[in-house]
């Protein structure tokens, strides 16, 4: 099975003056079974955070679901970690997770 769906999504949310520091994501997994799971990690910047997994039937409703998850953080504030336009944030994806260095 291809998926010929949007690229993951990374989130995140930082606002230093109430101490907070999170990160979002949201991608498509293939199942073995023909399935689409839509992963979701989430979790404060410099943990592992946590995951939850929801399946699909298919590739569309998954799509779907995605767009919607997507839509409502950034609804909430979050924004994604390649528009981060802070000068006073490094963020580095080199471990997988996006974590904030914050001056």
């Amino acid at each position: 099975m291809e998926l010929t769906a949007p690229t993951p999504v990374h989130l995140i949310h930082v606002e230093p003056d109430v101490n907070v520091a999170r990160f979002y994501g949201v991608e498509l997994q293939p199942t073995l079974f023909g399935e689409v799971s839509v992963l979701r990690t989430r979790g404060r910047v410099g943990t592992n955070g946590q995951a939850m997994m929801v399946t699909n039937d298919d590739a569309a409703q998954a799509g779907e679901a995605l767009q919607k998850l997507e839509g409502q953080k950034h609804c909430r504030g979050n924004i994604p970690v390649s528009d981060q336009n802070r000068p006073s944030a490094v963020v580095d994806l080199s471990s997988g997770l996006p974590f904030v260095w914050v001056f």
